[in-house]
């Protein structure tokens, strides 16, 4: 059965150019993305170069399973995506894509084509294995694409050829630039831009990400999950704090509605009830995954967490979706994709970033500290949290509760794939924490070669039985730390 396409943007199907000239075709600008993949479903991006209409071709080892085009231009910074329906789960496919002039492309349209390679999830009750990668922080503190290798961390990535890849935020620095000499002494491609505070210095910074062939060809051979951090943005930013004064911002203009423009168009993102973020993928037996939007609906910073309600991070319907999502998974294991981590302090004592206060009441503890505690008295102690943020590598075991010593959570760190190197030691206490792993530099690298010892991404694999595999592999290809756990 032909699968159905359906548009996953806001983009309406205009009629053909009309100008009267043959037809002509001409090949994506930053590759082709495959996203969010389920079991029966994947969406399609590509950006061309000027206003036109994007062909698509979904194909198996059936032959073609569906094809259509959608219209692109200008008010999208001239990107698009297209959502493919009724795909078989657990199947390889290729997802070809070209543009052309008119909605009705010429025949051999196909000769501009850009294909990508991605898998289906497997369904529910299939207890095949699945690897993952994940990994955030990119382009920051001016490391930026470096002349000769670009994003160094990204094609060991594809070397180990994971089913999908998780942007786990701060997949770019919106709020700062990218020098031609980098922070580690390296050339480096400069970007075309400065700290965003518009619509079109926003898309620059993606771009500029987007040109990256390790990033292109990673993108074009498995699927991508994107949530986003503060550096999205701005630097801690919430619904309340993305304000900025100074130049190049504007005073009064909140910069959360124009980057999360952005965003979604160089992000497509479902799964989820229109306009939100969060959302769950289930990827066979053994694994399902919980998406965080850990900025769009928290309290300012600088609250104290000593308030009768308990100040939240994830605001009280995304709290209630994920308590009871994660109560009526059956995966073996249930992975929380968080961007700011657990225990390890962010942001300063007068206005904490992350979970943790440190000892300064302007946390977010005691929401994790009410989920942590119905997770306990349910009996789900299966729970995995990877996060990143804080540019080290590092992981814990939780147990949070001194009068129940068989319920755990455990956390892996990672990062940064491509930015400043800012190890430490300090941890919060409160939830128990025990560290697993620490992978960080002891002083800051002496040039770039250095710094891709410390560079590095997570990989988990789950083994058809269930075993589960934690790797942090640095920018060199080499496993920097594991850890293995059995259900």
């Amino acid at each position: 059965m032909r699968a159905t396409i359906l548009l996953c943007a806001l983009l309406q199907a205009c009629g053909s150019t009309g100008d009267g000239l043959p037809p002509r075709t001409w090949s994506p600008t930053h590759g082709v993305m495959v996203a969010e993949a389920g079991s029966d479903r994947a969406s399609i991006w590509a950006r061309s170069g000027e206003p036109g209409w994007m062909q698509v071709r979904v194909l198996d080892e059936q032959g073609e399973r569906a094809r259509a085009s959608v219209r692109v231009g200008a008010d999208v910074d001239h990107t698009a995506s297209l959502q493919a329906l009724g795909l078989a789960p657990g199947t390889a496919h290729r997802a070809r894509v070209a543009f052309s002039s008119s909605k009705t492309p010429p025949a051999d349209w196909e000769s501009h084509a850009s294909e990508a390679r991605f898998r289906t999830a497997p369904a529910a009750g299939d207890a095949r294995a699945v690897r993952l990668a994940f990994g955030g922080d990119l382009a920051g503190q001016n490391v930026g694409r470096d002349a000769r290798s670009g994003f160094s961390c990204l094609p060991q990535v594809l070397a180990r050829e994971p089913d999908f890849f998780i942007g786990l935020g701060d997949m770019i620095y919106a709020d700062t630039a990218v020098e031609p000499v980098g922070l580690y002494g390296n050339a480096q491609v400069a970007g075309a831009f400065g700290p965003s505070a518009d619509l079109e210095s926003y898309r620059a910074h993606w771009r500029y990400s987007r040109e990256d062939a390790g990033l292109q060809a990673l993108l074009a051979k498995l699927s991508y999950y994107a949530i986003w951090d503060d550096h999205e943005v701005v630097n801690d930013f919430g619904p309340s704090e993305d304000l900025r004064e100074a130049p190049p911002y504007s005073a009064g203009t909140h910069l959360m509605p124009i980057a999360e423009r952005a965003f979604r168009e160089y992000n497509p993102i479902v799964g989820a009830r229109e306009g939100r973020l969060y959302r769950a993928v289930r990827w066979g037996r053994h694994l399902e995954l919980f998406f965080l939007d850990n900025r769009s609906y928290r309290d300012p910073n600088r609250m104290r967490d000593d308030a009768p309600r308990p100040k939240t991070q994830l605001g009280a319907e995304q709290l209630a979706w994920l308590e009871r999502s994660l109560a009526e998974s059956d995966a073996t294991w249930r992975i929380v994709v968080s961007s700011v981590p657990i225990s390890i302090p962010t942001g300063s004592a007068e206005a904490r970033d992350g979970w943790a206060d440190s000892g300064s009441a302007t946390g977010f503890e005691r929401e994790l500290a009410l989920l942590f505690a119905s997770l306990c008295a349910r009996g789900i102690d299966n729970t995995i949290w990877i996060t990143t943020d804080v540019h080290f590598a590092t992981g814990f075991e939780y147990t949070p509760f001194s009068n129940a010593p068989e319920f755990h959570v455990r956390e892996f760190v990672c990062g940064p794939l491509s930015a400043g190197l800012f190890p430490k030691q300090e941890l919060d206490p409160t939830f128990r924490p025990r560290r697993l792993f620490f992978h960080g530099p002891p002083a800051k690298p002496a040039n770039y070669e250095s710094a891709l010892n410390w560079f590095n991404f997570g990989l988990i694999s789950i083994a058809a039985d269930g075993r589960l595999t934690l790797e942090i592999v640095n920018a060199r290809g080499n496993v920097v730390a594991t850890e293995a756990f059995e259900r």
